[in-house]
C-alpha cells in the first residue's frame, strides 16, 4: 500500500486572478462582503434559503428576497485537492470546498479553504469565514479550518 500524497499547506487563489461579475440577484451577496457580513439569499415569504441566489424562489416562487447576517462558520460538504494554479499552470496547492452555511440551511457556497494542510481537509470539517480582496475592489469569502 503506498503512502498518502504530502500536498502541505493549503492556498488561497491571489485576490489579483480573480473577478466577478454581479447581477440584481446576487449583488446583495456581494455588497454584504465588501463589509465582510456572510449572507446567503432567503425567500421573504416561506423562509427558504438559496445560494446560489435567483430571481424566483423555488419552494414558493416569490420574487422577494431577505439577506440575513448569517454566524460567518459552514462545514465541508465537498472538496478537492487543485495542485496547479489555473491562470498560469505553476505549482499551487489550493482546495476548492462546497460548504454547508450555518443558519442557512440548504445554503451550499462554493470557496476555497486555508489554515491546515491540503491532505488534512475532510467532509464534515469546521471552517470560518475570512476575507480576500479581489479585483475591481470586491470582497470574497474563503474559509480557513477552525
Amino acid at each position: 500500500m503506498s503512502e498518502p500524497i504530502k500536498y502541505g499547506p493549503a492556498k488561497l487563489l491571489p485576490g489579483d486572478q480573480i473577478r466577478i461579475s454581479t447581477n440584481p440577484d446576487t449583488e446583495p451577496f456581494w455588497l454584504a462582503a465588501k463589509e465582510h457580513r456572510l449572507t446567503a439569499c432567503q425567500c421573504a415569504a416561506c423562509g427558504h434559503f438559496r445560494m446560489p441566489p435567483t430571481a424566483y424562489c423555488p419552494e414558493c416562487s416569490s420574487t422577494e428576497k431577505n439577506w440575513p447576517t448569517l454566524p460567518g462558520t459552514a462545514t465541508v460538504f465537498s472538496y478537492v485537492v487543485c495542485n496547479r494554479n489555473p491562470k498560469d499552470g505553476e505549482p499551487y496547492i489550493y482546495v476548492p470546498v462546497v460548504v454547508d452555511i450555518d443558519g442557512a440551511p440548504g445554503a451550499r457556497l462554493n470557496a476555497n479553504v486555508t489554515g491546515c494542510n491540503a491532505e488534512d481537509v475532510h467532509i464534515g470539517m469546521k471552517v470560518t469565514v475570512e476575507w480576500t480582496e479581489i479585483q475591481d475592489g470586491w470582497v470574497l469569502p474563503n474559509f480557513r479550518k477552525l
